[in-house]
């Protein structure tokens, strides 16, 4: 699973790096990402990549309460064009969650142990997602999103078995085309990062508390 991962990277190089339209945007950022905290997405409007703000976690059109979206803050990339929470989504709002790395826990000695993983070029990237825009019991419009995840790449899965589903720059048009709905076509863009394009390190303990955010968590410990 992706439980939490980071943003830190400015406006400009995002826009740069996505070909997004517009003027500035106030994104979301932070060192410690957590379900339930607003993200930054990317998606495609009338033919052109824009950025918005999404909640973290997926709310289904029939829940009754935006905190079922804890419950589905992943989507699994075996069953996302056929579970029915996701089915739809699948096929129509498909997003990019932007991050600069993610975090993942090993267990050693009784201890969980965080790993910080990103783009060995220290590159933002997206990560394949899926968005919706949930209506309240009285009415409010609230976006929320999850993140696909497939089976670990060599790198992750020493630590853990799953890791979010990252685009490559050839994949992101076509994910991004609310037009295209072929089912297989977008299940092929579904697959692990290459291992010679991420890098993982341990990192400090602080990252497992949501309520730390800052720099300092996504620096190297001492080997």
């Amino acid at each position: 699973m992706c439980g939490r991962f980071e943003l830190h990277s400015a406006f400009e190089i995002i826009a740069k790096l996505f070909g997004l339209t517009g003027g500035s945007f106030t994104m979301p950022t932070g060192y410690n990402i957590a379900p339930g905290d607003d993200i930054a997405i990317i998606v495609n409007r009338g033919g052109t990549n824009e950025l918005a703000a999404c909640r973290w976690g997926f709310v289904p059109p029939w829940a009754k309460d935006l905190k079922d979206g804890y419950k589905m803050i992943n989507a699994r990339a075996e069953t996302v064009a056929e579970k029915p929470s996701f089915r739809q989504t699948f096929s129509s709002h498909r997003c990019l969650v932007v991050a600069d790395g993610f975090y993942e826990w090993k267990s050693s000695g009784g201890k969980k142990k965080p790993y910080y993983i990103h783009r060995r070029d220290g590159q933002p990237f997206g990560m394949a997602g899926l968005y919706n825009h949930w209506t309240s019991p009285e009415g409010e419009q609230v976006c929320t999103g999850a993140i696909i995840t497939t089976e670990a790449n060599g790198i992750v899965r020493p630590i853990h078995d799953r890791m979010p589903v990252i685009t490559s720059p050839d994949t992101v048009a076509l994910w991004l085309d609310p037009t295209v709905h072929e089912r297989g076509k977008l299940l092929s863009l579904l697959k692990p990062y290459g291992d010679d394009e991420i890098e993982l390190y341990e990192v400090s303990m602080r990252v497992n508390s949501p309520k730390n955010d800052s720099k300092e968590l996504i620096e190297r410990l001492p080997s």
